[in-house]
């Protein structure tokens, strides 16, 4: 958690730094100080409290994927911030860098990490990555706006982070009950939220294994 803070935090600010150096509408006209002070805050932000101290909208379509990914991933587990969480990023990362390793269990810091716990993580990414598409697309239907604005709209609403490219107050009524579920999922939890609607059935059969062709 401490690491993937820390290595989450530290690329934020450089990359936000490095793409928006330039850009005039956003830092590129201000002393070189405050680049920097403005790249730490708007690099830790979108995992937290959400706020800004540019506009959102005149950033680069670089910065904007990487807050989108930043929103997405979320705070620490246990916390008060929402997204998939960063203990779970870091265990889809190190498995697969351990996959490419050809490790049967990937492991970190001489901890194996179990199979479920790696399972787990990729349900709740990709429950969340479902709801955020299916918003997403269902608010192509609903609002007339671009495309990188509603995908930045949808990653925001699963992270409950606040920012927006100014698209939120102009939302029609399906498009609001959309963002607003949205909210309560990503506030939820996708696993937690799964959890409610599976229902386990114990069974004593055990079937044959399969082997599947994958990529």
């Amino acid at each position: 958690m401490l690491i993937g803070t820390l290595v989450l935090n530290v690329s934020a600010i450089l990359l936000l730094f490095l793409l928006e150096y330039s850009n005039e509408a956003t830092i590129g006209a201000v002393p070189f100080g405050e680049k920097l002070w403005v790249s730490y805050f708007q690099g830790i932000a979108p995992r937290t409290a959400g706020f800004n101290t540019i506009d959102i909208a005149d950033m680069t379509s670089g910065s904007l994927l990487l807050i989108m990914l930043l929103m997405f991933i979320g705070a620490g587990s246990a916390s008060t911030g929402s997204g998939i969480k960063v203990t779970t990023f870091v265990v889809i990362v190190w498995s697969v860098l351990g996959y490419i390793r050809g490790q049967k269990n990937p492991v970190m810091f001489e901890r194996t990490i179990h199979q479920s716990v790696v399972i787990k993580s990729l349900a709740v990414t990709m429950i969340g990555l479902f709801f955020v598409f299916l918003t997403a697309f269902l608010l192509t239907i609903t609002e007339d706006a671009p495309m990188s604005v509603i995908l930045f709209e949808s990653f925001s609403a699963f992270g409950t982070v606040g920012l927006s490219m100014g698209l939120t107050p102009d939302l029609s009524g399906g498009g609001q009950l959309l963002i607003i579920i949205l909210m309560f999922i990503g506030r939820i939890g996708p696993l937690t939220l799964a959890f409610s609607f599976a229902r386990s059935k114990e069974t004593k059969i055990r079937y044959p294994e399969e082997d599947i062709f994958i990529g």
